[in-house]
């Protein structure tokens, strides 16, 4: 499996937070709002990368057949992922210099790998799942704060359908709304950092330089354990 090099980006303004990781369903929005976010804050970026599972596009035409090498594979990269995120915030070998140690925002959550394999797996194949994971897993540093896209079926739909990427197109209705569910579910009892749940609908910070500086405002000020974003309103 291939290593992907961490970004860094040309200083701007100094980030609220050393780790940020961006979370929500495909279609949300995540790695266009962790690059805008990397570039003011002068971030380093590590991304998930879905095209290297060779299983993927098979599990979205067959999720049945493809859930269990679909999800081990991804857990084979985030364990993988685990190491990069250590080594990036403690300047582990391979990241000495003036990086080292430097900022970082990624487009995922490490300990999210178990909410794709609960939702896939029949119980015997998820509780094989989990005894593999515990044998690879190792444990990231925890990040400083969670923002959390939160956006409907309806909305992911039109979203998938306008990039129009092939592999996602494949996607089954059922399962994108499933996925909303187990998401939803996961963040209401997600307690392991800060948590910023933001309402992805009508919030468009690639098109919308007032709608990024909405945001960007909120994740600066934010000050309590889990908070709620909704453009618009202050909850």
């Amino acid at each position: 499996m291939s290593m992907s090099p961490l970004t860094v980006t040309a200083p701007q303004l100094r980030p609220p937070h050393r780790y940020i990781a961006i979370e929500g369903p495909i279609g949300v929005g995540k790695t266009t709002l962790a690059r805008l976010l990397a570039e003011r804050w002068s971030m380093r970026t590590l991304f998930e990368r879905p095209q290297e599972n060779v299983f993927l596009e098979r599990f979205y035409r067959d999720n049945t057949r493809y859930a269990l090498p679909t999800q081990l594979q991804f857990a084979l990269q985030r364990a993988q992922q685990t190491q990069e995120i250590a080594a990036a915030l403690l300047g582990a070998p391979g990241h000495h210099g003036q990086n080292a140690g430097a900022p970082l925002i990624t487009d995922f959550l490490t300990d999210k790998t178990a909410l794709f394999a609960r939702l896939t797996l029949p119980d015997d194949e998820f509780e094989l799942f989990r005894e593999i994971t515990r044998r690879i897993d190792a444990s990231a540093p925890a990040p400083d704060l969670v923002v959390y896209l939160q956006a409907s079926p309806e909305v992911l739909f039109a979203r998938i359908q306008k990039r129009a990427l092939p592999m996602e197109l494949q996607i089954p209705d059922a399962y994108l709304r499933a996925l909303c569910d187990a998401y939803n579910d996961f963040f209401y009892h997600y307690d392991a950092t800060p948590l910023l749940t933001v309402n992805a609908e009508h919030l468009n910070p690639l098109e919308s330089d007032a709608d990024l500086a909405l945001l960007v405002d909120r994740i600066e000020t934010m000050r309590g354990r889990k908070e709620f974003f909704v453009k618009g309103t202050s909850l």
